[in-house]
């Protein structure tokens, strides 16, 4: 293997977790608008509207301006969340740890992640490890978005590789693992302990299991 590629949230950045702290600010930070509903029923109720990411903020403060009657626009909240969400960023257990060691053991490293490209980008920054990488893909930058062959195929040629020199980590079955093996490249999936029912080859629950993978394939 000459390289190994990531998805980003739920893979790196433990996107769950951010949100909730995105979101425990910006109530305080706004409390002047909601002041009439507790915390914890709003957030639970973003987080219902959010559907893990699979939902732009747009729609989601729309829907929660009609339901609370909040006496606020969807652009004010739209770009405080655009703005701030990157500060709150939170990476899953050492993964700045594992990127390094893998640069340090001569792979190549690559992202993709489907996702709006300043804010990505942003995350990435905030996360502190967008100079570890020698490719990151961005859906939104480049017109193309996982499942589809296209954004792995470009991938791969950023970095010079073939698909059989690649690894592909990532949590979602269908996004990532199953689009990486339809390429030719090696899934691995970072299990999603809210998905019962996938079973694969490779799976890891921590990101420094790669390594055990790594020695298994004799890399």
């Amino acid at each position: 293997m000459k390289a190994i590629i990531f998805d980003l949230d739920e893979t790196i950045l433990n996107r769950d977790l951010s949100l909730l702290s995105f979101l425990d600010d910006q109530y305080e930070r706004f409390l002047h608008l909601w002041e009439h509903i507790e915390k914890e029923p709003f957030i639970q109720r973003f987080v219902e509207l959010d559907e893990r990411g699979n939902v732009w903020k747009d729609k989601v403060y729309a829907q929660l301006i009609e339901e609370y009657k909040l006496n606020a626009s969807v652009d004010e909240l739209l770009i405080d969340y655009t703005e701030q969400f990157p500060h709150f960023v939170i990476g899953f257990p050492r993964y700045k740890e594992v990127l390094v060691e893998l640069k340090e053991q001569g792979f190549l490293l690559g992202m993709i992640t489907n996702g709006k490209k300043g804010f990505q980008r942003e995350n990435i920054q905030g996360l502190g490890i967008a100079d570890i990488f020698d490719v990151i893909t961005v859906s939104e930058e480049v017109g193309m978005k996982k499942p589809d062959k296209d954004i792995f195929e470009y991938t791969l040629a950023k970095l010079h590789v073939v698909p059989n020199e690649a690894i592909f980590i990532g949590d979602n079955p269908i996004n990532d693992v199953e689009a990486a093996f339809n390429v030719g490249i090696l899934g691995v999936w970072k299990r999603d302990h809210l998905i019962e029912s996938y079973e694969t080859r490779y799976v890891i629950d921590e990101l420094d299991e790669i390594f055990d993978i790594l020695h298994t394939l004799n890399y």
